[in-house]
């Protein structure tokens, strides 16, 4: 699998333009199994389906600065920042279940080699104990599905439970109270930094690495456009 980084990794951008990356790779690059990790400011991710109102507390999110996007997969609301790392595996599959079951395994291995006994659910979440470390979605797009994840290494606790406004029904099926009750951090279970789980991650992962062009990073700033529109995403500034 190939690693697939930019040519000017260091530039952080917003999550519209890691959206269309991931949508980019799966319709141009000639590679079987693509894989990237990435990192964005305070931002909340609802899905396909999902109505934002029912899901985030748009004040807050104002108040605060917090971007809030659609994207193109389904599943549910997640908020991402700094502190966290995001996750796209892109393969040339259309078996979305089962692409899903290998992404799983792979975050899976990772946690083990750090000597930690994680699991996943029927959901394609993952789990340290009843505790969910690691959600995902998966989306079909072109003969390729592509799955995304939120790791939760680190993150601000305070925006994660008030941006994000679960309804009390859906926290009383977890049998819990709080988003807080959730959700564990990995930065609990273990020493490494996340840069150095970022290296390990991609090390476990990825044998190679694709560079992409500055003619590839316009194409996907290009198609990030389509992320923009009014029915994909709610800039609140």
């Amino acid at each position: 699998m190939k690693y697939i980084s930019l040519p000017e990794p260091s530039q952080i951008r917003h999550l519209s333009f890691y959206l269309a990356m991931e949508e980019y790779v799966a319709r141009h690059l000639e590679e079987a199994d693509c894989f990237f990790t990435w990192q964005v400011e305070s931002s909340v991710i609802f899905g396909r389906n999902q109505v934002a109102e029912n899901e985030v507390d748009i004040d807050y999110c104002r108040e605060h600065g917090i971007k809030i996007y659609r994207r193109k997969s389904g599943g549910g609301c997640v908020y991402a920042d700094m502190d966290n790392l995001m996750l796209s595996f892109v393969t040339a599959s259309d078996n979305v279940g089962f692409s899903f079951n290998r992404f799983v395994n792979m975050v899976l291995l990772v946690l083990r080699k750090m000597g930690i006994e994680a699991t996943g659910t029927s959901h394609n979440d993952i789990m340290i104990g009843s505790r969910k470390v690691c959600g995902t979605a998966c989306y079909h797009v072109d003969g390729h599905s592509i799955v995304h994840s939120t790791m939760l290494y680190d993150t601000n606790m305070e925006h994660m439970v008030r941006a994000i406004t679960p309804s009390r029904e859906k926290l009383q099926k977890n049998g819990v109270q709080s988003v807080r009750q959730r959700i564990t951090l990995l930065k609990d279970h273990t020493t490494l930094s996340l840069e150095q789980l970022k290296v390990l991650i991609r090390e476990s992962l990825c044998d190679g690495e694709l560079l992409l062009s500055p003619s590839d990073v316009a194409g996907i700033e290009a198609l990030e456009q389509t992320y923009l529109r009014e029915d994909f995403i709610r800039l609140i500034t």
